[in-house]
């Protein structure tokens, strides 16, 4: 099963942090916030990890590498200046994630989260989603103080948009190639609406983690997630 990480933003809301350097590098808790990713994602087993990239996405390819460093091969996908959206990045990275050719699902993290969600999870999620004919599969958390209408409903396994007992999308995904049909590579597109015609048609499934999760979208939020790993390490 391959993964990808998302970090083709600009991180508009972390400058002037991000004016020189890409937002998933930034340090918090002694190491790059994506190479806490890198390292989790191995110890559960990923050996292939996909990386978008667009904003300073050289400084990306220079201190990453080849991944080989934390036990993983990376393949790089750029886009260009401005980024693809989620979706739209996602469809442009599907040769190197198999889709087309293999029908397994894959994971999606986004690079500017940092979350104890069991990634060694995912294939098991994966084979059950291709047994329900499910599109996704989403992990929700509580609603955190920056977001507290939350994003979807889940409720027993499901998630729809509808209602109003809203939680948080974690940013984390895992979801069938089919979801992205009809979108060409290179155009720009978000998940959101994809996600919600699926929800329409009762394909996504979804699941709430009450664990450890941080959203890095702000210096301030970032300095948090450093106190609080200072404070109790992973």
């Amino acid at each position: 099963m391959k993964v990808m990480i998302l970090a083709a933003g600009r991180g508009e809301r972390m400058r002037p942090l991000t004016d020189h350097c890409p937002k998933p590098l930034l340090p918090v808790g002694g190491k790059p916030l994506i190479v806490w990713h890198l390292q989790r994602l191995a110890a559960a087993g990923f050996s292939e990890v996909v990386i978008n990239h667009a904003h300073l996405g050289a400084m990306l390819e220079q201190q990453l590498g080849d991944g080989s460093t934390w036990g993983v091969r990376i393949a790089y996908s750029p886009e260009p200046p401005g980024a693809l959206e989620t979706a739209g990045g996602i469809v442009n990275a599907l040769s190197l994630l198999g889709a087309g050719v293999s029908d397994e699902p894959f994971l999606v993290v986004n690079g500017d989260i940092w979350c104890d969600w069991d990634f060694a999870r995912a294939a098991n999620v994966a084979r059950t989603l291709v047994q329900s004919r499910d599109l996704a599969h989403l992990v929700m958390v509580p609603n955190p103080a920056q977001h507290p209408q939350g994003d979807f409903v889940l409720n027993s396994g499901r998630v729809s948009d509808a209602g109003t007992a809203c939680h948080t999308f974690a940013g984390i995904g895992i979801y069938d190639r089919c979801l992205f049909n009809g979108l060409l590579p290179g155009s720009s597109a978000k998940l959101a609406p994809l996600l919600r015609a699926a929800m329409s048609e009762n394909r996504v499934s979804g699941e709430l983690h009450n664990g450890r999760w941080f959203d890095v979208g702000t210096p301030q939020r970032l300095h948090d997630l450093d106190a609080a790993l200072l404070r109790q390490p992973l």
